[in-house]
């Protein structure tokens, strides 16, 4: 079990990485928040990226959370 935390400030190239580590029957969970990115303007978020890529392949789940899931 593999947890990312603020995948927002990865590069492409660093998702990338992340991602094609994990193994047959691992699982991994990578959180971010999209509206906090701290890369400079001209570099892409991995994070965007990845969701973009991925959000639609099977076995991949995405949860996205508002202010509203906020307690």
């Amino acid at each position: 079990f593999i947890i990312l935390d603020e995948a927002q400030n990865t590069t492409v190239t660093q998702m990338k990485m992340f991602l094609t580590r994990m193994g047959n029957y691992s699982k991994i969970v990578v959180t971010g928040d999209t509206t906090q990115i701290d890369l400079p303007e001209s570099v892409p978020s991995g994070l965007i990226d990845a969701l973009q890529r991925l959000e639609q392949v099977p076995g991949v789940a995405v949860s996205r959370l508002s202010g509203e899931d906020i307690v």
